[in-house]
Order: C-alpha cells, then structure tokens, then sequence
C-alpha cells in the first residue's frame, strides 16, 4: 500500500502512488504519549489544525484526553506500548508487548488495550524497535487491528521494521512516519526537523510527522503553532484517517484545513 525508505535523521521517505494531479498536498500531524498527563498536553488541544493523538492505554488521563480529543473532532489511536531492542522494560508501562509473550497473551493485551481507549480507530507503536521487527508478533497484532477495523502508523523506530510486509499480506490499511519532530529535546533540534518536514512537504503529496506531549511538549507545541502558517501555504492539515481514505482513492474525503 504505501512505500518507505529508512529511517536517516528523523526522514522517512514516503511515496503515493496516486497522481499528483489528481492529490492535494496534505500533512499528518501526530502527537504521541497522551494518557498520562503530560506537559504540553493543553497547549497541543489548543493547536488550530486537524491532528491525530495517540493515547496510551491504562494510563491516568487515557480517558479524560480521550474524551477531550474526540469532542474536538481529531482522530486517536492507540499509543501501543511494545519492547525496544535498548532500554528497560519498565519504561513502557502498563500492557506492554514484549517478544517473550505467548500468542495468546499477545492478542489479549492488544486487545484490551483498544478496549481501554475510547473512540480508537487506529494504532502505532510506543517504542517498539524490537517488536516492530518481530514477524510473529507483529501479525497477531496486525491481525486484531484488521479485526477491529483499524489502521496502522508505523511510526519508524527501527529499520529493520515488518509491519509494511505484513500489512499487506493482511489486507490492513498502514502508513509510515516521515519525520520525528522533538527525538531530542532542544528547541534549536525541533525547529531543524520543522524545516525538514517543510522540505518533505515540498516533495511529496503526503507527510506525516509524529511529536509528543511530555519532556519536549512546550518545545513542540510551541514550534508547530509558529510554523503552522507557512506549512497551510503549502499543505492542508488532515487527520491520519483522511490520509488513510485519501490514498485508498476516496473521492469522497476532502482535506480538513
């Protein structure tokens, strides 16, 4: 459905097989690791642009932001926690997807955690290196996802990822990310991979670009307001599920400014 090169710097390269004449230009935002009260949460509410926020399950705000981001009409998915090849399992919180884990256990813990975050219609990987390279793994949770009716954003953490194979072999809708906006916490850092994301615009029909609430939150939400009129010059701000319709030929879907 969807091709994609490596990751190199936070790029992701990401080509559409419609015609460029016949698609809008049109940019994802997605803002990651909602659920737990984050810093940066209210300020990124409040960003006058369609957006795509990826809740964690069992978290203390899962609900609350959820509800919150459903009544202003912005698309979630669920924030799936899963092993990173480095790091402590502990970072991942509650559910998480760990190679360990039987198939039943697998399909289970998906499974509640698409039942704990209300208004879901999709899915991407929290962390997940390890596990977005793990073939068995990864179909069952594809699997559950193509259950639901849901897609999938990979969001790139390794390049050594499955889920575009898998994907199609199973018949579920994915997207892959473009751009990490704040992988280091820096304004001076954030604001290069804005400028990256623009030049990404430039050259494609479709974008997609994944920041967080959290450690760098202020920093993001404050970059994407600045920046949000020169990239509405060149794209129009979508949720993922008009992306997803939009590369399906939908020509029902129109951009969402």
């Amino acid at each position: 459905m969807f091709l994609t090169t490596p990751v190199q710097k936070g790029f992701v390269d990401f080509s559409v097989h419609a015609a460029e004449s016949e698609t809008p230009r049109t940019i994802a935002i997605v803002i990651d690791d909602f659920g737990n009260g984050m810093k940066g949460t209210e300020e990124m509410l409040k960003l006058p642009i369609a957006f795509t926020a990826a809740i964690m399950p069992f978290m203390p705000t899962t609900q609350k932001d959820a509800e919150a981001v459903h009544k202003l009409g912005h698309d979630i998915i669920v924030h799936m926690p899963m092993e990173p090849n480095k790091g402590l399992k502990s970072w991942l919180g509650p559910g998480a997807l760990t190679v360990d884990l039987n198939d039943e256990e697998i399909r289970n813990r998906v499974e509640d955690a698409i039942a704990n975050v209300p208004y879901a219609i999709g899915m991407n990987n929290h962390m997940g290196s390890k596990v977005t390279a793990d073939e068995r793994v990864m179909r069952i949770v594809l699997k559950v996802c193509k259950e639901h009716g849901m897609f999938f954003l990979d969001s790139r953490t390794t390049f050594k990822t499955v889920i575009p194979k898998i994907a199609d072999e199973l018949g579920v809708p994915y997207l892959s990310n473009n751009v990490f906006l704040d992988d280091v916490y820096t304004a001076s850092h954030v604001s290069k991979q804005v400028e990256l994301l623009k030049k990404h615009i430039d050259e494609h029909d479709q974008s997609i670009s994944i920041g967080h609430v959290g450690p760098p939150g202020m920093i993001t939400s404050a970059a994407l307001k600045q920046n949000i009129p020169s990239m509405k010059s060149k794209a129009s701000f979508v949720r993922l599920s008009d992306m997803v319709r939009q590369s399906m030929g939908d020509p029902l879907v129109l951009p969402n400014p």
